[in-house]
């Protein structure tokens, strides 16, 4: 199998540890697509944080001049459900939408989380998602921390059972885990 062919799958995630090219693996998943791509950016600028500007900048600086991008750091699952069949979501990243939404309460993280799966499995476009791997280090010591790497850990769990495709980005090397591996049993979430 070419490892760059097109996707041919609705839900794609790609996920793996800072720094990894998980970004850039999905840019190269939305090329391969032939559709219009809009690019769905979960940061928000602040534009007295230089260096969180310049990693913005840097992203931006790679995508196709003919991309559209849309600045979401919430509502996900409006943005999923608006997109036409005819394009290609490509969602960067799960990480920071997740922190951006770290003040709700449980109940409407639920509410939340449960409406974003919801719109995913309705979606008319394509969707790339990219999530980071938070839990690969030790338990953080202070309870926001905690809740972050839960939040996301459980949410990338859920969608890599609902995706197509899951790619593990790391150490400059990109792994097909739906080729290689295979699904836990459901947990009935």
């Amino acid at each position: 199998m070419n490892p760059i062919a097109a996707p041919k799958n609705r839900l794609i995630l790609i996920t793996g540890p800072a720094r990894s090219g998980k970004s850039e693996w999905a840019e190269t998943l939305a090329k391969q697509t032939g559709k219009s791509v809009t690019y769905v950016a979960t940061a928000t600028v602040d534009p007295t944080d230089r260096e969180w500007v310049e990693r913005i900048e840097q992203h931006r600086r790679r995508r196709p001049v003919d991309w559209t991008t849309v600045q979401q750091p919430i509502d996900l699952a409006g943005t999923i459900l608006a997109s036409p069949a005819s394009s290609c979501l490509l969602v960067d990243s799960l990480g920071t939408w997740v922190a951006n939404l770290l003040e709700q309460d449980e109940v409407t993280w639920e509410k939340t989380l449960r409406r974003l799966i919801d719109s995913l499995a309705v979606a008319k476009s394509d969707t790339i998602l990219v999530a980071e791997e938070t839990g690969w280090g030790v338990v953080p010591a202070y309870a926001a921390g905690r809740t972050f790497r839960d939040r996301l850990g459980t949410l990338v769990r859920l969608l890599g059972a609902n995706s197509d495709a899951v790619y593990l980005v790391t150490g400059g090397y990109v792994l097909n885990l739906t080729e290689i591996g295979f699904p836990l049993p459901s947990n009935d979430r």
